[in-house]
């Protein structure tokens, strides 16, 4: 390779780089922003501003601002599922492949959970998933009403765990499980704060996780 084509090469990677980074800057910001302040008061302006690049970074590196939320949704729904996915294939090794249904829903539970705790690094894109349940963008909704893929491994080994209950059963006592769920946004824990006059707080992350498990289990006992 000639001189001058290894300083091209070098200017190349370095251009590369540099995009790489403006890119997460723009994603990083557009996560706490959104997460903090909603989708529909936050601008694209907003967005640049915080991440401390130009104003067309948004555009040029995801296109709009919708697809840079549905990028930021992906992105993290995957992570999540992901560590879901390996608890549950850990539970299974456990057990030579049939695990109780409370390492089922332990598997299920227990990384948004601690995604929950106050010093973790992902509590923000935990506000954010919860805010995209309620303010998602058209193809986040249509992705949150027809995507089960990640669900169907917890729902096969919850029938199989439970093969005396009916499969309508079981799928129903998954659904109130993740209703339950859905149900830890950070206004809820602040209303139930108020109605047990200080008496509870999500803080403590373990004991939530014990207390939301086995309700879950008792509901599948039943």
């Amino acid at each position: 390779m000639s001189p001058s084509t290894e300083i091209a090469a070098g200017h190349e990677a370095d251009a590369g780089e540099t995009e790489a980074v403006t890119k997460n800057l723009v994603f990083t910001a557009a996560e706490r922003l959104f997460a903090l302040h909603g989708f529909q008061n936050v601008s694209v302006r907003d967005i640049t501003a915080a991440a401390g690049v130009n104003l067309a970074s948004v555009n040029y590196h995801f296109g709009s601002k919708d697809a840079l939320l549905f990028d930021i949704f992906k992105r993290r729904t995957a992570e999540l599922n992901r560590e879901r996915a390996k608890m549950l294939h850990e539970a299974n090794d456990r057990n030579e492949g049939a695990p109780p249904v409370r390492e089922i829903l332990a598997a299920l539970l227990t990384p948004p959970l601690r995604w929950l705790a106050p010093d973790h690094e992902r509590r923000i894109s935990l506000q954010f998933l919860i805010r995209a349940r309620s303010e998602g963008t058209d193809e986040i909704r249509t992705v949150l009403k027809t995507d089960v893929s990640h669900l169907r491994r917890f729902s096969d080994a919850l029938l199989k765990a439970r093969p005396d209950l009916s499969a309508e059963d079981v799928y129903w006592r998954l659904h109130f499980t993740l209703g339950m769920l859905h149900n830890n946004r950070f206004a809820e824990f602040d209303r139930l704060n108020v109605l047990s006059e200080g008496q509870t707080s999500e803080a403590d992350v373990v004991a939530l996780l014990e207390r939301m498990l086995s309700f879950a289990e008792a509901g599948f006992a039943a």
